[in-house]
């Protein structure tokens, strides 16, 4: 497989497969939060809810991959071999670019976890049509302290399980030990934000509007780093 993702990619640019692959996951993933969006506007509770999960969860699972063979996409640590252009672009641009870049890939990842979690947390049914609770959220330590320890069972049950099948690798466990980070993460924001939007409504829209931008401004640099990488500068690569 991670040979294969080393292949020249299908749009016709010095890019990889995996790389190409990349870019198009983060186009539809992109796309897919722009309607969702759009359909929260429009009052389409139902479908901004299944568009923004089926993308949520499709992104999650891209970038699992992702991390698990190291090749599938523009965030590639090539090293300079892989860029084509002066070392004075490298410094001032690329390196700079792909590290805010990898910034909003780390908080695009929490929220989408933290999203999910809250979508269902603060949506009611009124009529059969999905609607925002207008009321107080609350959690308390406790309850997450019970979730977190039954989430962090079954993961690691699952690592022993793929370990027992597949044999143990550092790649593997540092994967899992992410996961577990990360949901960690989600608990910790949704303390300190119920204090600031208690209200269960203010804070999905509040939250949610501040995700779709972190989604956007991702995309953008993320195409910019694939146009210097694979077109305008393309170095040694695969």
């Amino acid at each position: 497989m991670t040979e294969w993702l080393k292949e020249p990619g299908f749009a016709g640019t010095h890019a990889t497969m995996g790389a190409d692959i990349s870019q198009f996951m983060a186009t539809l993933f992109t796309a897919l939060f722009v309607v969702g969006w759009v359909q929260a506007k429009r009052g389409k509770g139902s479908g901004h809810h299944w568009l923004m999960l089926g993308g949520m969860i499709a992104m999650l699972a891209f970038f699992t991959s992702y991390y698990l063979f190291r090749q599938l996409g523009v965030l590639a640590f090539e090293g300079k071999e892989g860029f084509g252009g002066s070392q004075a672009l490298y410094d001032t641009v690329f390196v700079p670019l792909l590290t805010f870049h990898i910034i909003l890939v780390v908080i695009g990842l929490i929220m989408a976890v933290y999203m999910i979690v809250l979508g269902f947390r603060s949506q009611t049914f009124i009529d059969g049509q999905r609607k925002l609770k207008d009321a107080i959220l609350r959690t308390t330590w406790k309850k997450i302290g019970i979730i977190f320890g039954g989430v962090g069972t079954v993961v690691m049950m699952v690592f022993v399980t793929r370990v027992a099948s597949a044999g143990f690798s550092a790649g593997k466990l540092s994967v899992y030990l992410g996961l577990l980070i990360l949901i960690g993460i989600v608990f910790g924001i949704e303390i300190t934000i119920q204090r600031i939007w208690p209200n269960a409504a203010r804070r999905h829209r509040v939250l949610g509007r501040f995700t779709v931008a972190v989604y956007c401004v991702l995309f953008v640099t993320g195409s910019i780093t694939y146009t210097l990488l694979y077109i305008l500068y393309p170095g040694r690569i695969g």
